[in-house]
């Protein structure tokens, strides 16, 4: 939106194209978003205490999570609050990679919200039955990959790129909605399956994030991604200006989600975050990459699907309970312990996906 103000006012001033940088915008973005997010927290915090809107704890789980229970749930709406304002503002409102990654973002956290809303107002233990909760996630998933292939406009769009390799590309045609679909669906659960610990999934969606805006930048840099041997792809940089509000956002959260928490992120903020991570990385045509960079949020949901087969299979467990977080929670892992160091991994995880920009 300010971008349209900068154009207009550097008739005046020359000084004022500067806006049109991407990485400018993209800082501003994700100070914008921390500010909102420093600003709007305290008092969110507050109402959400006042309403007791408040996580309800499983007794079969680790003992040390029973002191959590009553704390304020639905903190990822200030995430979604801080990211839409900050890319309204910097971001260029003619992209349809914005408009694609943010609209698909809201709208998987309007399922999150409803999910929360049954089971923490409503006082529903189930709270979206699975079944419709699935459905929804499948048919905005559906939805989105189905505008990303419909607008493609260059045959970079629709194919896959595999990391490592520099003229490995995989011609999809229609395929492309398929793996769309099962990208940013599956990253949305994945995400949601890793909130379990204070801080625990907000941080590593901070660090995806930011190396996704990195690709988003070089891909749609004309002589970066020549450079660099990566399909260019025009106008998917603005992208750089979602993910950073993404970053600003996630550390602005994470003030009040670290250990121990203030505020947790409910399914309003999982479900969202992961879709935007997936809708991003499916833009710039990085799926196996947030595969690598992610890849903590993978074990996290292999586990999940390990430890069902095989109880259903075999009636015996693998972990002492999934997701794996809390399996080493169970071991004595202290709370920050496992945090921590799945921070680590996920750092390392980042780093080599990142290599992959330079290692054709």
């Amino acid at each position: 939106m300010l971008i349209w103000l900068a154009d207009w006012l550097s008739q005046f001033d020359p000084a004022f194209r500067v806006f049109h940088y991407i990485t400018l915008r993209a800082i501003l973005g994700v100070l914008t978003a921390l500010v909102i997010s420093f600003v709007v927290g305290p008092p969110m915090i507050r109402r959400l205490s006042r309403y007791k809107i408040g996580q309800t704890v499983r007794d079969d789980g680790p003992q040390s999570h029973l002191a959590k229970a009553g704390t304020p749930t639905m903190g990822g709406a200030l995430i979604l609050v801080a990211v839409t304002v900050a890319v309204l503002l910097w971001a260029r409102l003619d992209n349809r990679y914005v408009w694609i990654v943010l609209l698909t973002t809201l709208a998987f956290g309007v399922v999150g919200l409803v999910d929360d809303y049954r089971k923490l107002v409503l006082r529903d233990p189930k709270g979206l039955p699975a079944r419709w909760k699935y459905l929804w996630q499948s048919v905005i998933g559906l939805a989105s990959a189905a505008t990303l292939y419909a607008t493609a406009a260059v045959p970079a769009d629709t194919q896959l790129i595999v990391p490592f390799f520099k003229d490995v590309v995989v011609e999809l045609g229609p395929a492309f909605v398929l793996l769309a679909y099962f990208v940013i669906v599956g990253s949305s659960n994945a995400v949601n399956l890793t909130d379990g610990l204070d801080g625990l999934a907000i941080l590593p969606t901070v660090m995806v994030a930011g190396a996704l805006g990195v690709f988003a930048y070089v891909s749609g840099h004309f002589y970066l991604s020549k450079y660099l041997l990566i399909p260019y792809l025009p106008g998917v940089g603005e992208l750089t200006i979602f993910c950073g509000a993404l970053v600003g956002a996630g550390l602005g959260f994470l003030w009040f989600n670290a250990y121990p928490a203030q505020v947790f992120m409910g399914d309003v903020g999982a479900l969202a975050l992961g879709a935007a991570l997936g809708t991003v990385a499916v833009a710039v045509r990085q799926e196996l990459v947030l595969f690598i960079m992610g890849g903590l949020f993978v074990v996290e949901t292999v586990s999940v699907i390990l430890q069902v087969a095989s109880y259903r299979f075999t009636g015996r467990r693998i972990f002492r309970m999934a997701p794996l977080h809390h399996h080493f929670e169970l071991k004595g892992w202290p709370e920050p312990r496992v945090i921590v160091r799945f921070w680590i991994v996920t750092v390392i995880l980042v780093l080599i996906g990142l290599a992959t920009l330079k290692i054709r």
